[in-house]
């Protein structure tokens, strides 16, 4: 059984900065990708950021130069940090992690730009 926890979602203010967290836990190992997609309200979800085990990364153009992705391969755990946030970045967002042919994703962390 493998489980996907995200955590660090919360309300912040337009220009703020927030850091969410996603761990992959058992049966699963070193997983070829991780990332993070996002899905606002009456939208679909969208990619936002994705890291590949040998480092590359790619990023959603409406996220270039704001958002960081990163990830810790040993304990199957990627972070992304999130700056200069926008209302329009308003959404849940979800990480998941793909292995041998199978994505797993998380409940979703709620970010929520207001102010």
């Amino acid at each position: 059984q493998v489980r996907v926890v995200e955590s660090g979602g919360g309300l912040v203010q337009p220009g703020g900065s927030l850091r969410l967290s996603c761990v992959a836990s058992g049966s699963i190992f070193s997983p070829h990708q991780m990332g993070w997609y996002r899905q606002a309200f009456g939208k679909r979800r969208e990619l936002v950021a994705t890291i590949f085990s040998d480092g590359t990364i790619n990023y959603a153009d409406s996220v270039k130069d704001r958002f960081t992705i990163c990830r810790h391969n040993g304990k199957n755990t990627v972070y992304l940090q999130m700056n200069s946030l926008k209302p329009e970045d308003t959404a849940a967002y979800y990480c998941y992690a793909f292995s041998s042919g199978t994505g797993y994703w998380g409940q979703g962390a709620l970010v929520t730009v207001s102010g």
